[in-house]
């Protein structure tokens, strides 16, 4: 049988929980019961009976997840295939990137190389654009997650893009 939980370990869980967020789809926990008789009562902080925060919609596309994009700046995982955007205004370098993704994710590649070039003082429009056309909503199954490349594969001034399995036919 458990013993019942002391005034402060109450108080001290009470200070955990309000630390912790449930995963979706799952519910706050319940703060436990003090027993009746036992000392004074112990004030539960809100947090932990409050319902969870709802989440904002997320903007922009993740991040490759770290162990994906060291492996393709390593080149463990193979860039299947690079396309550099310089020279290109904004219109025509969204559309060759976008017919560009759906070749590569056509031909089964997991990563790609986008080289958007840094801009005349390092704010560049297409740097600053590209990651924003690769997080429309109409490439969502395709991308998996942007993050910026490697110094030897052009630094700020590329992008790694992990594109997402095709699905069996």
């Amino acid at each position: 049988m458990k013993r019942p939980l002391k005034p402060e370990e109450l108080r001290v869980w009470g200070v955990v929980a309000a630390t912790v967020h449930p995963l979706p789809g799952r519910e706050t926990p319940q703060a436990p019961e003090p027993a009746t008789g036992e000392g004074p009562p112990v004030r539960i902080p809100a947090a932990v009976t409050a319902a969870p925060k709802p989440r904002r919609p997320r903007e922009g596309v993740e991040g490759i997840e770290p162990r994906r994009k060291h492996r393709i700046a390593r080149e463990r995982d193979p860039i299947g295939a690079k396309l550099d955007l310089h020279g290109l205004d904004q219109d025509r370098a969204r559309a060759v990137l976008e017919a560009f993704l759906r070749r590569a994710w056509d031909d089964g590649y997991r990563a790609v190389l986008v080289i958007t070039g840094k801009g005349v003082q390092g704010d560049g429009v297409l740097r600053r654009r590209a990651p924003e056309w690769l997080a429309a909503a109409y490439l969502s199954h395709i991308v998996a997650g942007v993050s910026e490349a490697h110094r030897r594969h052009g630094g700020e001034g590329a992008l790694y893009v992990a594109l997402k399995r095709k699905p069996r036919s």
